[in-house]
């Protein structure tokens, strides 16, 4: 069971001192891996459901959010061991082969330690600043993650999709082995059975077990039916909600609350074989405190147990 944290890329902690300070102790503390996450800008408008019913903003929290993988090319000039990953960048919103030598950059730079992860997007502004239709996702998503491996590949690098070409040329530097891992934020049917056609791995929102082992057995089975090997795919749940110092009584969400009873939780879907987890919603707690509430969650979770 492989451990991630989400870094302070928004929010209220949102800052390189911060980010900075969060990286070294996950290093230090045995963590298995650092994300970022893309936003490219906080509409004005409406568009989310309120309690009442009411269209309302998207939260504060997205006013400010650091550029992934420049995020990610600081922190891999701290760290020597820790994964580095996106969680998620929208790769409709850029030309494939630009992203594909920028996760190849990262990777050749942190000797390996790079999983790109990706989703297909849902704000309509951020495809319009894009310069993106939004009807391209689907089929879209399918041919500029088959563009961006191919850029990866060996040279000459050709690739004929429907949205996407590159006519026969060199496109380097390369992933340091050959490869990046690719994992997918799929949180629905077609999504999930999507991922085990074309991903390495799927990072489904955590809301419940039962949901969470379901995801997974779905993806499992898919990618088997399609003639892929599930024991080489991933499955990492990953949580919105924050950790905090103290329990919650009563009703709990899953994957929230103290240490203690995310550490329950773990142990629950260690059961389910399920690979990681992925705390993504920073704690609102000051940075000492969340280092102190990662140090406990790792002695309750070993190292050596989640490797």
């Amino acid at each position: 069971m492989k451990l991630g944290i989400m870094l302070p890329v928004s929010g209220v902690h949102a800052s390189p001192a911060n980010i900075t300070t969060i990286a070294l102790a996950a290093e230090r503390l045995g963590y298995d891996s650092l994300w970022t996450y893309e936003r490219l800008l906080r509409p004005m408008a409406p568009l989310m459901p309120g309690p009442d019913g009411e269209l309302e903003r998207i939260p504060d929290v997205y006013r400010v959010t650091f550029e992934p993988l420049q995020t990610l090319s600081h922190v891999a000039a701290l760290t020597s061991r820790i994964s580095l990953g996106t969680n998620i960048v929208n790769p409709l919103f850029h030309p494939p082969v630009v992203l594909a030598r920028r996760y190849a950059t990262l990777d050749q730079f942190s000797d390996g330690r790079v999983i790109a992860g990706f989703g297909q997007g849902w704000i309509a502004q951020e495809f319009a600043a894009a310069g993106v239709p939004m009807k391209r996702r689907g089929a879209g998503f399918d041919d500029v993650i088959a563009a961006i491996r191919a850029c990866w590949g060996p040279d000459p690098v050709e690739h004929d999709g429907r949205f996407y070409a590159i006519e026969a040329s060199e496109v380097n530097p390369k992933p340091v082995r050959g490869d990046i891992p690719i994992v997918v934020g799929a949180n629905s049917d077609g999504g999930i059975d999507r991922a085990a056609r074309i991903a390495d791995g799927i990072t489904p929102i955590a809301w419940t077990l039962d949901g969470t082992a379901a995801f997974a057995t779905r993806f499992r089975t898919t990618a088997e039916k399609s003639g892929r090997n599930p024991a080489a795919l991933t499955v990492t749940a990953q949580t919105n909600n924050p950790m905090q110092p103290k329990p919650i009584s009563g009703d709990r969400p899953f994957l929230a609350g103290s240490p203690h009873q995310l550490a329950e939780d773990i142990d629950r879907l260690r059961e389910q074989q399920i690979d990681g987890v992925l705390f993504a919603s920073p704690p609102s707690d000051d940075i000492e405190t969340q280092i102190e509430m990662l140090e406990e969650l790792r002695t309750l979770v070993p190292a050596t147990t989640a490797a």
